[in-house]
């Protein structure tokens, strides 16, 4: 855009805001980081997103590259009074990560991580991804419960809640975050913790972006790896009935140091699957163990041994390439929708209707997964962050996956109507990252805690700047603070 022309853009409450060309170009100036709007070269890259079902135009982005950035951008957006929005790495599945005709501040750049292995603690940038974090922290055989993407970006996963293949040994992701620095809607510069701005921590702790752009997250690291023991046992989707059984057994008996999740899909091309499996359904336990490599050998033999796998492939691997084991799976450009269910067990009528619909999936591509939780995230009260659902033993997720948008209507129907069949079983609660952009379950996601984010939303965000998200609207509601301790 040339700075002499004006800027329409959407606003906050409706309409259309105009900034002049002496306001576009006294705050493009007031950046170190880069302007882009639409006519700029790179504009198209940078506001792409995982999702491809998520096409938005921003008015303006702004590149960050530093927290000075941050606040002039927030600053900027609240004295117009126009659309925001926030992007990390933009792996959502809703496509929050991007806005129409507003402002975006993209933070994928900012990539930096700095490990303190002796006090055990990595401080990480906000752009950076989950595979960002592994490379960093197994230099020292260090790790902190994240997810099973390498690609995901760390602050999205963080503030819905995190979980994946540490959690039951360690908890969720935000079970782990010390500390943050955060940019309010005030366009203040805030550092929260246990002892500090102890609401707007607990807020952020599974709360979404509502609450401010972080700046900076700080993680307690364990001792993990850097060899674990990891892999997957496919069997024949025939069996699916006795594999899910048998699954639910074991997955009762596991310690926290073991972790298997269970996937229906049709089996893609792996070297190690004899080629007649290509493309037909089959049912994958995905296992992973941080134990000493006995001690993992002997818990995973009953999970092993049971009926006859297409393919039996745990062994010893490095921990950070486990981590990236589904990358292939979770590229971007494809199109995707995902509906989701907590649930507290696996009990028959869910094996059976996951044989129905796991028979008829309606791509290559579309998966089925529950993800076996539990453990170290059980043990911790609802209340001790806005992330609620510590009764939660399975995470179910329907990811369905395709390329064209023909398919859109067929695929979106097919998950739907498996996720109406399974909600007899559910909790009622969800993951808020697994919200689609269709669908609002916010109160689901938030259950008792909704009144007391509410409360803090009023406080810190009372105009819902920070508005392209999971929503939490601001109200006045009394809220009794839990203790910080845990129970």
């Amino acid at each position: 855009m040339r700075m002499t022309e004006e800027l329409q853009m959407a606003g906050l409450n409706g309409g259309t805001k105009t900034i002049g060309a002496s306001e576009f170009a006294e705050f493009a100036v007031s950046l170190r980081g880069d302007l882009l709007t639409k006519d700029v070269e790179g504009y198209d890259e940078a506001r792409s997103v995982w999702n491809a079902m998520i096409d938005k135009k921003p008015a303006m982005i702004v590149q960050c590259f530093g927290v000075a950035d941050v606040i002039a951008s927030v600053k900027f957006a609240a004295k117009h009074q126009i659309v925001l929005a926030v992007r990390g790495a933009g792996h959502n599945i809703a496509g929050t990560a991007i806005c129409d005709d507003g402002l975006l501040i993209d933070l994928s750049g900012w990539r930096s991580i700095h490990v303190d292995p002796e006090g055990k603690r990595a401080r990480v940038e906000p752009g950076a991804t989950l595979g960002d974090l592994d490379h960093e922290t197994q230099a020292f055989g260090l790790a902190t419960p994240t997810g099973i993407n390498s690609t995901t970006g760390i602050a999205g996963l963080t503030l819905g809640g995190g979980f994946g293949w540490l959690s039951r040994k360690y908890g969720l992701t935000v079970d782990n975050l010390h500390a943050v620095d955060i940019v309010t809607a005030d366009g203040a510069l805030r550092h929260c913790s246990l002892t500090e701005n102890r609401d707007l921590f607990w807020a952020i702790r599974g709360g979404g972006g509502n609450f401010g752009v972080i700046t900076s997250f700080e993680f307690d690291l364990h001792l993990v790896g850097p060899t674990v023991m990891a892999g997957l046992v496919i069997h024949p989707f025939e069996k699916a009935q006795e594999v899910l059984q048998h699954y639910r057994h074991c997955v009762e008996r596991m310690s926290d140091e073991m972790c298997v999740w269970m996937v229906a899909r049709k089996a893609p091309p792996l070297p190690f699957l004899p080629a007649e499996w290509h493309g037909k359904p089959v049912i994958v336990l995905a296992a992973c163990h941080i134990g000493t490599k006995a001690v993992a050998e002997k818990e995973l033999r009953e999970l092993r041994e049971w009926g006859q796998p297409i393919a039996d492939v745990i062994g010893p691997q490095p921990y950070s390439t486990w981590q990236t084991a589904f990358d292939p799976l979770l590229t971007p450009g494809a199109r995707n929708y995902w509906k989701s269910h907590n649930l507290t067990e696996m009990n028959d009528a869910v094996i059976a209707l996951v044989e129905e619909y796991g028979g008829r999936l309606p791509t290559t591509d579309t998966e089925i997964f529950f993800a076996r939780v539990g453990g170290a995230i059980n043990r911790v009260s609802p209340q001790y962050t806005a992330y609620p659902h510590r009764d939660t033993k399975f995470i179910m997720n329907v990811h369905t996956r395709w390329s064209s948008p023909k398919d859109d209507d067929r695929c979106m129907a097919w998950a739907r109507e498996f996720f109406t069949a399974i909600e007899p079983h559910a909790t009622g609660g969800v993951y808020v990252n697994f919200i689609p952009s269709d669908e609002n379950r916010v109160a689901n996601a938030y259950g008792p805690n909704m009144a007391r984010l509410s409360e803090i939303k009023r406080e810190y965000d009372p105009q819902n700047l920070f508005r392209i998200n999971q929503n939490i609207k601001a109200r006045h509601v009394t809220f009794h603070a839990p203790s910080a301790a845990r129970p």
